[in-house]
């Protein structure tokens, strides 16, 4: 038996999210519960594939993970301290 991309899926906060699904894409869901269900041992809804999907779709996508990257490396740089022009005066009049 050839091994699918997901695994067991874990049951997890859900957040409620209502999308329309072209009938072909909705049956290959199906399917796909049913062969991950026949794999896995579990009974599984096919809209319970939906983020796992998702997931696993977002953490191989090269780019994507590069702007993540980047956008938590700009998150964390230190950002230079903007001194205004009358503080700067003023500190140089009481020297």
């Amino acid at each position: 038996m050839m091994k699918l991309k997901l695994s067991a899926i874990s049951d997890d906060k859900p957040v409620k999210l209502a999308l329309e699904l072209p009938a072909a894409v909705h049956r290959d869901l199906v399917a796909y519960a049913e062969a991950l269900g026949r794999q896995t041992g579990q009974k599984l809804e096919a809209a319970k594939l939906v983020a796992p999907m998702l997931v696993r779709f977002m953490s191989t996508d090269r780019a994507f993970a590069r702007l993540q990257r980047d956008k938590r490396a700009t998150a964390q740089a230190p950002r230079p301290s903007i001194t205004r022009p009358e503080a700067a005066s003023r500190d140089a009049s009481e020297r």
